[in-house]
């Protein structure tokens, strides 16, 4: 050690790796985040030796830190406080199985984030990569403004790919009958054993119809609890939906119908299900009824599409469907050629875009555990609904008997 020089280092252990400081005397202290223990005493070894010999350069924390170092402090700091922290998680430990995750920060060039994207459109969509490449340049910009890591965003430079064409996937003629008639309950043999057909999820009926009535999303749905349902006020309220915001959703009679028959659970929940029994459940009735490529949430566009006929008033219509502008409702709206045509022509009394076939009924459970006749929610909800949610509800309910279906079951 040169004479003079007073060298200390630290090592400490952080949840996103191995931080290293190195004190000086009458300088700035030096540190740096390794992903292993070794790396950081071999670095703190080398640099006590610079400093010791005159030859310490400074350097910046982007010469020593990765982007997947990065992404482990993202994922414990900032990921957590986000609406979608699961989804993102897994997004984030998917990126750090590809190579670009171990490239030293100061090494970064364009050609291999351009490289990245390149592998990732082989495997998944433009729009995907595109969600990918925004979390990570966000994480290369709270490292930038937060934690002190010097060098610019690279992704900001990057040739995006083309996002895909908006989803206008609606039923087709006799889809929504064959749909219903597979989310019927399963049925039990005498020894207690499932009959072959329905859904083993007895909630998954009553779901689908409320969404299809309300054009709310999975997410709203399954986080929808019954202190928050008001059934003689014909009104739900939601408290943390996708946009950050609160709204009310008006419940028509056929609304109120399914929610009236739901049986009470213990843990006030409307559908005390998960996302992903709902997301299984759904593709195997899907897939037993015929449907290619229908997801659920297709099922709030159908829902949309039926009601914007009725609902012509834009503002209206975004205070039912949850939408913050008038162009993203737009991408909710598929309206079929004779529907179209007929207003062309000029034709008075133009219904809403129903499937050009009537579809069936799949009526409630009558012997439910728990039914009720008008009302499930102890408590009502204040009215949040500008100019008139009443009026909504009426056009609702003319919109449902419109295009009440009259067919029975496929066999």
């Amino acid at each position: 050690m040169a004479i003079g020089v007073c060298v200390l280092a630290t090592l400490r252990k952080k949840p996103w790796g191995w931080e290293v400081q190195i004190r000086r005397r009458g300088r700035p202290s030096i540190s740096a985040t390794f992903g292993c223990k070794a790396d950081a005493r071999a670095w703190a070894s080398d640099t006590e030796s610079q400093i010791a010999r005159g030859v310490y350069r400074e350097r910046g924390d982007d010469d020593r830190l990765t982007l997947g170092l990065l992404i482990d402090r993202y994922r414990l700091e900032v990921t957590p406080n986000k609406k979608g922290a699961l989804v993102e998680a897994v997004r984030l430990t998917a990126i750090q199985r590809d190579p670009i995750a171990d490239i030293r920060l100061s090494d970064y060039l364009p050609a291999d984030l351009a490289a990245y994207r390149d592998r990732r459109l082989a495997q998944v969509s433009g729009s995907t990569v595109n969600r990918e490449l925004n979390l990570i340049s966000h994480v290369f910009n709270v490292g930038r403004k937060e934690w002190g890591v010097k060098m610019d965003n690279p992704v900001q430079r990057l040739r995006r790919p083309k996002e895909n064409r908006a989803r206008a996937r609606r039923f087709r003629p006799g889809e929504e009958a064959a749909l219903l008639h597979e989310l019927r309950p399963s049925e039990r043999d005498e020894r207690g054993v499932y009959r072959p057909g329905g859904c083993r999820n007895a909630l998954m009926l009553p779901l689908v119809q409320l969404a299809l009535a309300t054009a709310m999303r999975q997410g709203e749905l399954l986080a929808l609890r019954w202190k928050d349902v008001d059934l003689p006020g014909k009104r739900a309220l939601l408290h943390d939906t996708k946009n950050g915001e609160s709204r009310e959703v008006p419940l028509s009679s056929q609304a109120r119908q399914w929610l009236s028959r739901l049986p009470l659970d213990d843990s006030g929940r409307v559908f005390p299900t998960t996302g992903e029994a709902v997301k299984q459940a759904f593709a195997r009735a899907a897939e037993r009824a015929g449907l290619d490529d229908f997801h659920f949430h297709d099922l709030r566009h159908e829902a949309v599409s039926r009601m914007a006929p009725l609902i012509r008033d834009s503002l209206t219509l975004s205070k039912v469907t949850g939408h913050k502008s008038t162009r993203m409702l737009g991408r909710y709206f598929h309206p079929d050629a004779s529907y179209m045509a007929g207003l062309l022509d000029g034709e008075s009394g133009v219904t809403a875009m129903a499937p050009t076939s009537t579809e069936a009924v799949v009526q409630p459970d009558t012997n439910a555990a728990s039914q009720r006749t008008e009302p499930a929610a102890p408590t009502s909800v204040p009215n949040q609904l500008s100019n008139g949610g009443a009026d909504v509800v009426g056009v609702l309910e003319q919109l449902l008997r419109q295009l009440k279906p009259h067919t029975t079951h496929p066999k």
